[in-house]
């Protein structure tokens, strides 16, 4: 089958539905802050039971990722997803998500060429561009500190 651009995208558009913007920014503004406020509580947590900030912060993304990890293995991200969609995208928990989604979905094919081949196929560009950006940042502050920046 060979079709042009324009006749693809009209295809594709014949079998989506339109999007309800009214309905999913709110949705994922109420799913990210609720996601937010999870994690301000378990920092709370963490510094009253004795953690300075750096600590605290350390536990709490740990938690996160864990509970994040946890809700995919069991089923329950996706439904989540469902109702608050891209506000589940909060760069921790949506990373989580990220590694252990395709690690589940590729277990069949064995520990090492099925979870630990597919585990990184979403989150690796994210982690080899964000290394690499950090990288450039890093040196663009040292050559200016050079110069007495």
């Amino acid at each position: 089958m060979n079709i042009s651009k324009k006749e693809y995208a009209k295809l594709a558009d014949s079998y989506s539905a339109p999007s309800k913007l009214y309905i999913t920014i709110p949705k994922a503004f109420v799913g990210g802050g609720i996601i937010c406020c999870i994690g301000q509580f378990f920092m709370d947590i963490y510094t009253m039971l004795g953690n300075d900030t750096d600590t605290a912060s350390a536990y709490t993304s740990i938690t996160l990722v864990l509970i994040s990890a946890l809700l995919t293995g069991f089923g329950q991200y996706e439904r989540i997803a469902k109702h608050a969609g891209a506000g589940t995208l909060v760069p921790i928990t949506g990373f989580a998500n990220a590694v252990v989604s395709p690690a589940l979905e590729f277990k069949t094919e064995g520990l090492v060429l099925g979870t630990g081949a597919k585990m990184f196929v979403i989150a690796g560009p994210v982690i080899v561009y964000g290394i690499a950006a950090a990288f450039v940042y890093g040196l663009i502050l040292f050559v200016i500190s050079l110069f007495g920046g």
